[in-house]
């Protein structure tokens, strides 16, 4: 009688142990009162990043257990944008109003460099970055260029180029222009979003020339961040609390806007990040009264197809 009880103790166990280890990723993952998000970035494994606007701040998570904690503390004089992580497992921020890029140690949360991207003194508010295999690419939502950071064979990091936009991109004063950014996989192609005419532009890296990606079914205005995803790319729509989908033509010429993807628990979300099928976008809750005591939370979408 004693063994038969063990034995059913050890399969109970056992099966509680399975049970939790196949629970879903939660759907809505909290992040510190008064954080303050905007960023968010996939690194390795189940790791997410999320940067803090006010403070420059980062925090690290897992998307699998919810659970996290700072990772770089607050920065003097810093803020902390858009996100993006590289295959060194190093951390780009996008920082604002300004003017500057940083770079930190994923790991660690070491600061690693810092550089000053917008020279004069013009409004500047660098957005959002993205990181290729030959340079880090930042926008500017107040002046018509994009900054390039070039990334040697080896990884390590070289100078800083003002690359400005040209072609179909017409620059809108007093507007948020180019903000969400992402790349082909072979960093080819750039993609964009100019989030106050809600159009999306294909870029040639090496001449900034910027071909609009003609929509049909709709526009993305209000668009945030972007993810390219082979011929799909999701585009949050930040005001209005959604993330449009939009299917794109083999050479990104024109895509259609297929549909949108909702969850009760969005709140002026900001910028997205993948995990397998899973995407994960951010509440950055623009608006907020009080936001220094606010709740923050990232949010699962599934992908649409």
């Amino acid at each position: 009688m004693l063994a038969l009880r063990v034995l059913l103790a050890t399969a109970l166990g056992l099966l509680v142990t399975t049970t939790a280890a196949a629970r879903p990723f939660p759907g809505v993952i909290a992040l510190p009162t008064g954080f303050q998000p905007e960023g968010i970035a996939v690194g390795k494994g189940h790791t997410f990043f999320v940067g803090s606007i006010p403070t420059g701040a980062v925090y690290r998570g897992d998307l699998r257990t919810g659970s996290g904690a700072e990772l770089v503390p607050p920065q003097t004089g810093r803020n902390a944008i858009g996100l993006a992580v590289d295959r060194l497992n190093r951390i780009f921020v996008a920082g604002g109003p300004t003017g500057q890029g940083y770079v930190y140690d994923a790991s660690t949360g070491a600061p690693l460099a810092s550089y000053q991207l917008a020279a004069g003194s013009d409004p500047t508010f660098v957005n959002d970055v993205v990181v290729t295999r030959e340079a880090a690419w930042f926008t500017d939502s107040f002046r018509p260029v994009l900054y390039r950071l070039a990334i040697a064979p080896d990884g390590s990091l070289g100078s800083v180029t003002t690359v400005p936009l040209g072609g179909d991109f017409t620059f809108l004063p007093g507007a948020f222009n180019a903000n969400g950014i992402d790349a082909t996989p072979n960093g080819k192609t750039l993609v964009i979003v100019q989030s106050g005419a809600g159009k999306l532009f294909a870029v040639d890296p090496a001449t900034g020339m910027a071909d609009e990606i003609e929509l049909t079914g709709g526009n993305v205005a209000f668009g945030d961040g972007i993810l390219l995803d082979g011929k799909t790319i999701y585009v949050v729509q930040n005001q209005l609390h959604r993330v449009a989908v939009v299917e794109l033509s083999p050479q990104l010429a024109s895509g259609h806007v297929a549909g949108h993807l909702t969850n009760e628990a969005l709140d002026v979300p900001t910028t997205i990040a993948e995990f397998g099928k899973r995407l994960y976008t951010v509440n950055a809750r623009f608006g907020t009264p009080d936001p220094g005591s606010a709740a923050y939370s990232v949010v699962q979408l599934r992908k649409a197809r």
